[in-house]
Parts: C-alpha cells; sequence; structure tokens
C-alpha cells in the first residue's frame, strides 16, 4: 500500500519532516484547478444597445449573470403579452391591450424593486439595465397610458352598455379620436418590440 503522507520525527534534533506522496500532489492540483474551473467568474462580451422608447438612446455594457437574468425575465414579460407582439387593430381589442400593459407596468416594477440594492450600488451594468427599464417604463409607456386609457376606457364603458350586441372591434372604431389613439398605440407597441429586440441581446450574449 502506498504511503500517502510520511512524517517522521527527529529525537536528536526535534524536528519535524513531512512528504507528500506524488499522487497525492496530483490529486490537490487537480482538485485546484476543478475549483478554479468551476468558480471563476464568467466573460461576457460588451452589449450595445439602442432603445428608442423612452428616448433611452445608446448604452453599452458588459453583464453579469444577475444582469442576464434580469433581462431575461423582462424579456419574456414583453414576449407572452400584447406587448411585443405586433397589435392588429381588426382584431385586437384595445381595453385587453390595455390590461395587458397596465400588468406588464406592475409586473416590470416589481422585478426592478426585486433587484439587490447592492447589486445596483456596485455594478454598473445593473444600473445601466435598471435605468433601461424604467425610463421605458415611465417616459415610454406611462405618457400613453396617461393620455389615453383613462379617456377611452370611460367612452367604451358608457358606449358598450348602450351598443351590448355590436362587437368590441367595431364599437372601438366609433372612438372619436380611434385614428390618433391606434397611431399611438402602434407607435408604441413598435417600441416595445424594440426594446424585446435588443434585450434579446443581453440574454443571448450577442450585439445582434
Amino acid at each position: 500500500m502506498l504511503d500517502i503522507i510520511d512524517i517522521s520525527i527527529n529525537s536528536e534534533t526535534f524536528t519535524v519532516s513531512l512528504s507528500l506522496s506524488i499522487w497525492l500532489l496530483i490529486i490537490l492540483v487537480i482538485l485546484v484547478a476543478v475549483r478554479f474551473l468551476i468558480l471563476r467568474p464568467k466573460k461576457y462580451k460588451l452589449i450595445k444597445l439602442n432603445v428608442s422608447l423612452g428616448q433611452v438612446g445608446n448604452a453599452e455594457f458588459v453583464p453579469n449573470d444577475e444582469d442576464i437574468q434580469i433581462a431575461h425575465k423582462i424579456w419574456t414579460e414583453l414576449v407572452t403579452r400584447k406587448a411585443a407582439l405586433p397589435i392588429d387593430p381588426d382584431n385586437d381589442v384595445i381595453v385587453d391591450i390595455y390590461d395587458s400593459w397596465y400588468a406588464l407596468f406592475t409586473r416590470i416594477r416589481e422585478l426592478i424593486s426585486d433587484i439587490p440594492a447592492d447589486l445596483i450600488r456596485n455594478e454598473e451594468s445593473t444600473r445601466q439595465l435598471v435605468k433601461i427599464a424604467t425610463s421605458t417604463l415611465n417616459q415610454g409607456l406611462r405618457p400613453h397610458l396617461t393620455k389615453w386609457q383613462a379617456r377611452f376606457r370611460n367612452w367604451y364603458q358608457s358606449n358598450s352598455e348602450k351598443l351590448k350586441n355590436v362587437a368590441p372591434q367595431e364599437l372601438q372604431r366609433e372612438f372619436p379620436e380611434y385614428d390618433c389613439l391606434i397611431s399611438e398605440l402602434k407607435t408604441i407597441n413598435e417600441g416595445l418590440i424594440a426594446y424585446s429586440k435588443e434585450l434579446k441581446k443581453i440574454v443571448n450574449g450577442m450585439d445582434a
């Protein structure tokens, strides 16, 4: 049987000598190498974004693991709602779109609030990601909702009671400012679609 560790004591000089088996040294080197490979920080490439919604503009940063998770969650919220999916005025119901956008606004706000404060404090990339998310909400989505949502909902509710047999898609076209509303609705929708594509760059680790 091989001696992995050999300890000897010299009684005359009162010294202790320790010798390690070459196999033990090899095992230790392998363990250190495996630990380094597993725990070493991942290196991600520089990501360049251009977000028009909310007048964010250009931004570039190297994301960390947490940034990628955050971007993926926001991207998922966008593409699974009537936000980053193209609006079809002939078939979509505006009230349903506003319900979806309101839920989106609430959910992204929750995701932002769940980010640890020390991460925002210490990571420039996380601060940029949060800034982009809040700007798209507050300067992009919120102004449209403030201008149109209550006005349209009130009109729609009062008229839907009078015209119960009219399809919602037909009824909403009777809104006095329908063309203007749809035009601005599409503009925000296009901005949200573009924003989702920029987030996908972070998730995929690609610049395009």
